[in-house]
């Protein structure tokens, strides 16, 4: 019987990464979708409605510990290719969430709810990734 060497019965760190962000961002949309369906009405508004918050925000965390491990559990070259990546992501949201909120501030420019910035990196992520190829 002919087997892959590359094979294993343990998957690879890109396999476990999208496995991991399948779940958190599950996690995310469901609590998402839960609550905007009505479910939680009865807490919003309330102290205890920041439940719902740390429930939607502990997936983010989850995701951002997601993309450490599939650096750590990468080759060199994965791993400087996804910090850059996530450099110029978190730069590139970090400039213009501060322009925007300056503008909101000395412009008049219309508010823009905080939890846009979590679609907006990884938007940014996809974007950049195709361009950052190189790891020096």
């Amino acid at each position: 019987m002919l087997t892959n060497s590359n094979s294993s019965s343990t998957p690879s760190a890109g396999r476990r990464y999208l496995i991991r962000t399948l779940l958190f961002m599950g996690v995310y949309i469901l609590v998402n979708a839960l609550t905007i369906v009505g479910l939680f009405d009865s807490l919003l508004g309330r102290p205890v409605g920041w439940l719902i918050a740390i429930a939607v925000a502990l997936p983010v965390a989850g995701q951002v510990w997601a993309t450490l491990r599939l650096m750590a559990q990468s080759d060199e070259f994965v791993r400087v290719i996804v910090a850059k990546c996530f450099v110029l992501a978190s730069g590139a949201t970090l400039t213009l969430w501060t322009a925007w909120g300056f503008g909101e501030t000395y412009a008049a420019a219309p508010h823009i709810p905080a939890w846009l910035i979590y679609p907006f990196f990884w938007a940014v992520f996809a974007l950049v990734s195709p361009f950052v190829r190189t790891s020096d």
